[in-house]
């Protein structure tokens, strides 16, 4: 009988190998990097779950009779009245809200900077720089006004200024992620918002909010030892790869030393 020599590509797989996988091509690559800088349920929970509440809320705002979004609005402020009397209450319930609602610049902001911030130093962390922002910024632009009007400087009627929405919890979010980026990505961030703060702040059109925004920046770049440690920690202290970029074993192991990431 005979024989015959078995091919090569007939031959067994070794048990517990996988056949290799092939590179993703472009547009794989490009779908991947596109979808990191958005929130998953699982990825980024808290940017995720903090979304879905504003989504809602929007549509609320944007549906409701007005005279009902206006008493939602007025019972969210934080103004001096309701600071001194339910200051935890109107704290979480301003931050319910987005000024100018979904298509606002500073919903995409939250979206982009909190989903970016929260993969490198996981979602409490995350939260923890918004709350700080939006407590701080908030107690720091009411409170000289309740003491102008105790001191006749205003009309009582600044007690119940309008006062709600995230964008001191995004500013602080801003100069947070700030610190965790390239300085090629670094610095000309923190100059285009940096400059269109001061700007608002220029035009005087509401200059306590627009103080307070640029408090709230200054904020996020005073936690940045903090992120770093946590970034560090998490191996997701970036060295020049730009936010969509999954970290990789390589700067795992380099990014906490790499002078880049000072």
């Amino acid at each position: 009988m005979a024989e015959f020599a078995s091919s090569p590509a007939a031959s067994p797989r070794r048990p517990g190998t996988r056949p290799a996988r092939r590179p993703a091509g472009p547009v794989a690559r490009t779908a991947r990097s596109v979808g990191r800088l958005l929130p998953t349920p699982l990825g980024t929970p808290f940017t995720f779950g903090y979304a879905t509440v504003l989504a809602v809320t929007s549509y609320v705002a944007g549906h409701a009779d007005p005279a009902l979004v206006r008493a939602l609005h007025q019972a969210s402020s934080t103004d001096v009245a309701h600071l001194v009397r339910y200051p935890v209450a109107v704290l979480f319930a301003s931050a319910l809200w987005i000024v100018g609602g979904i298509l606002s610049p500073y919903a995409a902001g939250f979206l982009l900077v909190l989903t970016a911030l929260e993969r490198r130093i996981g979602g409490a962390r995350a939260a923890g720089v918004f709350l700080l922002g939006h407590v701080v910024a908030t107690l720091a632009t009411e409170v000289p006004v309740g003491l102008a009007v105790w001191a006749g400087h205003l009309p009582g009627s600044s007690l119940h200024r309008f006062d709600y929405g995230i964008s001191f919890g995004v500013a602080a979010s801003v100069g947070s992620l700030a610190g965790l980026l390239s300085p090629w990505l670094r610095w000309p961030l923190l100059a285009l918002v940096g400059s269109v703060l001061a700007e608002d702040l220029i035009l005087l059109d509401d200059p306590m909010t627009n103080w307070g925004h640029l408090l709230a920046l200054a904020l996020g770049v005073a936690t940045w030892p903090l992120v770093r440690r946590a970034a560090r920690a998490r191996g997701d202290l970036r060295t020049g790869r730009d936010l969509a970029d999954p970290p990789t074993a390589t700067a795992r192991g380099a990014g906490a030393d790499s002078p880049a990431a000072s």
